[in-house]
């Protein structure tokens, strides 16, 4: 027991790390120019506090079970070797993972026109068929750029089919589904597959099934969108809590507190259910293992729960009323520069973002840092709420940023080491979590109610634009690296790797 109080002190002050800085932020502007109610102050610093406690259970957790679990399933699902099985298991795999994803439940209801369940099942269909897409793409070793290309020429073609206030919440839909829960175990399972291959390509192509599952939900969200022909999204704000005593605060938390903690349940089940039937007829892992893994996903559940719970009644309160407030000023351009702060330090707070730098960095052998990977999320989310106050301040349309964004990102990832394209789409997808639904959307939501702008087509998009700007930013990256590797003096051991296709470079 011992052992796991170590891990957990450590993953404490990783979480204290992450979050004391957007405390700070936030408390600097509420004292200075955006004051807000105490009620308001008050539910932000106990979410804080719920927050942080369920970032260190989380990460642990996913460490002990998610990864495990995934790796496994990903190399026994290969080692059958049998393409259909594959195909279908990957499938039911994607389906299963991305209707556990609780941002999806947030997603439905931002949806009004299109029914609760046909979305979902839509969006679970979506992922698992892209899912089958990246299995078979590693499988055959089918370079990821011309896919790319392939795949999103389809999306800007039938992003003009649907309705202008349909579009943001098409793109922030392929954000918002990669979340926590789908994160880790999806990436888990690239490690899984690559690792029984001996290739020189292998590292590359563990990396890129978040990429090919983000483009799923958008699809599926477009074609609905083709379909119900919908006019408009009637989205309502989350109301601002009036607390007038400390029984009432705890109240306020402890009646969202078992939602959550039966929204986690139902969504952990179907991994569960899926990876104990792997168990029984295929893994056959020893009992030491499993009670590693069981004790993992115990820690999973309790960080999860109480992340979410913290961030739902805490943060989306707090983030709409300081967009208001920040919007409301005579110097409201000072929202643009301040949203880009909060978004450098919101990202590290991301529970699915630490786990992708972290598994950068163990299997690229310490080749990319979790540092420079961090640093590098950080400046493209910072541009990317930047941009999108700029976008409500003055109602400029997503795709002016998203469509010249994307050219960019994939014009780059024919110039680069292929191993950072994969990551780079990986990690859109990955910095689009819980933190970004539920603090930097509330505060862009805000900032457009206090400008009088429309709030479907202004507001929403800033997941997308989150999910876009690490595409470029992790590739920039990329072609450092690739330059210092060129200026480099190669001693006789860099020598016989210079020697290698630049594919090679980074092995499993």
């Amino acid at each position: 027991m011992g052992k796991y109080t170590g891990k957990l002190k450590k993953k404490l002050e990783e979480s204290l790390r992450a979050v004391l800085p957007i405390i700070g932020i936030v408390l600097v502007l509420s004292f200075t120019i955006a004051p807000i109610t105490p009620s308001i102050l008050l539910s932000f610093l106990v979410g804080a506090v719920f927050l942080i406690i369920g970032m260190m259970f989380f990460t642990l957790g996913a460490e002990m079970s998610m990864t495990p679990m995934g790796e496994r399933l990903g190399t026994s699902m290969t080692k059958s070797k049998n393409i259909i099985v594959i195909i279908v298991l990957s499938f039911i795999l994607g389906f299963i993972v991305t209707i556990s994803e609780p941002d999806l439940q947030v997603l439905a209801q931002q949806v009004p026109s299109v029914p609760n369940v046909t979305l979902i099942l839509a969006v679970a269909a979506g992922v698992g068929f892209f899912l089958v897409i990246a299995f078979l793409r590693m499988l055959l070793g089918v370079a990821l750029p011309p896919l790319l290309v392939f795949f999103y020429a389809i999306v800007f073609g039938l992003v003009f089919l649907v309705p202008e206030s349909f579009r943001g919440v098409a793109f922030d839909s392929g954000g918002v589904t990669t979340g926590p829960m789908t994160v880790p175990f999806i990436m888990a399972l690239g490690i899984g597959i690559s690792s029984i291959r001996n290739d020189h390509h292998a590292a590359n192509d563990s990396f890129g099934l978040v990429a090919l599952c983000s483009i799923g939900p958008i699809l599926a969200v477009l074609i609905l969108g083709m379909i119900y022909h919908p006019t408009g999204s009637d989205y309502s704000l989350a109301a601002i809590p009036e607390i007038n005593d400390s029984v009432e605060l705890w109240k306020l938390f402890g009646t969202e507190l078992p939602a959550y903690m039966k929204e986690i349940a139902v969504s952990l089940l179907p991994i569960v259910v899926f990876f104990g039937l792997f168990q029984i007829f295929s893994l056959k892992l020893s009992g030491k293992t499993l009670t590693k893994i069981v004790i993992g996903l115990v820690y999973t559940y309790i960080g999860l729960v109480l992340f979410l719970t913290g961030a739902n009644v805490g943060f989306i309160p707090s983030g709409n009323y300081l967009g208001q407030t920040l919007a409301s000023l005579d110097y409201r351009w000072i929202i643009i520069p301040i949203g880009a702060v909060m978004g450098y330090f919101i990202v590290k707070a991301e529970p699915a973002v630490y786990v992708l730098n972290h598994q950068v960095e163990e299997i690229t052998d310490g080749a990319i840092p979790a540092s420079a990977m961090g640093l590098s999320l950080s400046i493209g989310v910072a541009v990317s709420i930047g941009l999108s106050m700029v976008r409500i301040l003055w109602g400029i349309p997503v795709l002016y940023f998203l469509i010249p964004g994307y050219a960019i990102a994939i014009g780059l990832s024919f110039f680069v080491p292929k191993i950072f394209t994969a990551i780079a789409f990986d990690s859109g997808g990955v910095a689009s979590g819980p933190m970004t639904a539920t603090f930097l959307l509330p505060m862009a939501q805000g900032a457009c109610m206090a400008v009088g702008g429309d709030m479907v087509t202004d507001a929403f998009g800033v997941v997308a634009m989150v999910a876009m700007t690490p595409l470029i930013t992790i590739q920039i990256l990329g072609m450092i690296y690739k330059i210092k590797e060129h200026r480099q003096d190669v001693s006789p051991v860099e020598d016989a790797y210079a020697n290698m296709d630049e594919d090679a470079i980074i092995e499993l």
